[in-house]
This record gives C-alpha cells, sequence and structure tokens, in this order.
C-alpha cells in the first residue's frame, strides 16, 4: 500500500463565500489568513491557480525550485504541481484559481492548457512585470476580486473575460517572439500531449519509439518538435518526469528507496542511482535528507 502524504486541494477546500464550485479569487492577505492553517505545508492541486504579488517578500517553492517573491510577481500554476509558501507579514497581492472547465465552458474554441505557462510541465511559473506593466494589470487582478464578491447580472461571464484579458497579456509578456508563429504554437500543443502521455505512463513506458508510436508519428519528428519548442531532446523529457516523481515520492512518502526505485518501474538500482545522481547532483538519500 502507497504510504501518501501529500494533499491534493480542490476548489471547494476554499470557502469563504459558500459559492465555491469551478471559480474562486480573493486578495492575497484575506486568502492567507482565512487559510494559513493548510496552505503553507506542501501541497497540490487540481486547478489552475494565478496569484500577484503587490506588496511584501518571501519565497515560493514549485517542485524543488525556490524562486523569491516581490511586488510585480505573478506565479502561474497548472493542476498538479506541488508547491509551498514561505511568506513575509506584509504580504499582499490577488490570487484567482479556477477548473479546467470554468474556462473551456466559456471559451469554446480555446483550451486553457493552450497558454504557455501552462502548456507544459517545464515552462517556468513566473512571469516578472515592469512598472508600466504592473500598473496596467493590477486593476485587473483587483476587478476579478471585486467583481466575484459580488452578485451582479452575468457574474462569470464577466469574470471569464477579464481573466482571458489577463491571460492573452500574460501569454505576450512570457512567449518568446521566436514562439509566437502560428506552426510553432501548434508544436507546443503537440508537445503538451506528448507530455501528458508521459505523465500518465512514465512508470511503464520509457522508449522514446513508443510514445512517438501513440502519437501516431515518428520519433525522428516528435524529437524534432521537442528541440524546437523546449530545446530539449525526448528520452530527456521522459527522464525529467521520472526523477521529478522520484523527488516527490523521497520528499513526500513514507516509502523507502528501494520502494521508490520498484514503484518507478527500474530493476536495476544502481542504474536508477547513477541516474538521479547525474540529474541532481544528490544521491536519493542525500536528496531526500535535503529537502525533508
Amino acid at each position: 500500500m502507497k504510504k501518501k502524504i501529500l494533499p491534493v486541494y480542490d476548489i471547494s477546500d476554499f470557502q469563504y463565500l459558500g459559492t465555491e464550485d469551478d471559480f474562486y479569487a480573493n486578495d492575497f492577505r484575506s486568502h492567507l489568513n482565512q487559510h494559513n492553517h493548510f496552505i503553507l505545508a506542501p501541497h497540490k492541486h487540481n486547478f489552475y491557480l494565478s496569484v500577484l504579488f503587490t506588496r511584501g517578500s518571501g519565497t515560493h517553492e514549485i517542485e524543488f525550485d525556490r524562486f523569491d517573491i516581490k511586488p510585480g510577481r505573478i506565479f502561474m500554476l497548472g493542476p498538479g504541481k506541488v508547491h509551498t509558501w514561505h511568506l513575509s507579514k506584509d504580504i499582499d497581492g490577488y490570487i484567482f484559481f479556477h477548473t479546467r472547465e470554468f474556462y473551456d465552458f466559456n471559451f469554446t474554441y480555446d483550451k486553457v492548457e493552450n497558454y504557455p505557462f501552462f502548456s507544459s510541465l517545464r515552462n517556468s511559473p513566473l512571469i516578472t512585470l515592469n512598472k508600466t506593466d504592473l500598473k496596467k494589470l493590477e486593476p485587473v487582478f483587483k476587478e476579478v476580486v471585486e467583481e466575484y464578491r459580488e452578485n451582479e447580472l452575468m457574474k462569470f461571464q464577466k469574470i471569464s473575460s477579464l481573466v482571458n484579458v489577463l491571460y492573452i497579456a500574460l501569454a505576450r509578456k512570457y512567449l518568446p517572439q521566436q514562439l509566437r508563429e502560428k506552426r510553432n504554437l501548434n508544436f507546443l500543443a503537440k508537445v503538451k500531449k506528448f507530455e501528458d502521455l508521459v505523465d500518465s505512463n512514465f512508470k511503464t513506458v520509457k522508449s522514446p519509439k513508443e510514445y512517438a508510436k501513440m502519437m501516431f508519428i515518428s520519433e525522428r519528428h516528435l524529437n524534432r518538435l521537442c528541440k524546437i519548442s523546449l530545446n530539449k531532446t525526448i528520452t530527456e523529457l521522459i527522464t525529467e518526469r521520472i526523477i521529478l516523481e522520484a523527488k516527490r515520492m523521497l520528499v513526500f512518502s513514507k516509502e523507502s528507496v528501494s520502494e521508490i526505485i520498484s514503484e518507478l518501474g527500474y530493476t536495476d538500482s544502481s542504474y536508477f542511482f547513477r541516474l538521479f545522481k547525474k540529474k541532481t547532483t544528490l544521491t536519493p538519500l542525500e536528496f531526500k535528507n535535503k529537502f525533508s
């Protein structure tokens, strides 16, 4: 039996208006005061989260990478990412999150995972705004929160439109110019499909050839898509997903190293030790001791 201890939160866990279902918004200070009994410990969630910090400092640890929190910094997190906060007492800003269905229902010709900050597990979750951009976008975040707290006509239609405006503006800040062509956006969509397949099968399928078969394209073509979109090979992306899961299990489960190696689909422990140390510079046990 698996001994998991890492919680996965749903929007229904964040109630303060009593109407939470597919969408939630709050100023960050109130959000922290209302939910600090569980959001400051490492956790996952099953929704799409956006947070703008306007005051204070701290660190935001996401999948074992640490980011400084400063005014003007925005974090965009898709479902399944492990994160935790370390926050100063004067922290403030705006936060909202929603389900995939909330966005896709209101925008039937687009998908939320097509935005570049949500399109790949490897994409950075951080967007840093300059003073001009912050002056433009902070009022939109504020309006999302204010609209959410009211009960006006067509409330969620307006909220979804405001969220779409924000996502478009942030995508323009986020996506490099060379990847904005339609052809390259199509590449990103295909790489996202590949990553979804890896996410579902990495414990049992580790062959680049098998993933190419699942996508009905050649291994060479899939490798080209990955190199253009993420500057990584198929093998590198598969290995990174395996190592990420190993890190999570080492720190957030009570399974032994040998149990973890077996669960990840490896029969040769020495090979896995070499692979893990090559990617992290630490042995599994050293990594566990450091982050636990």
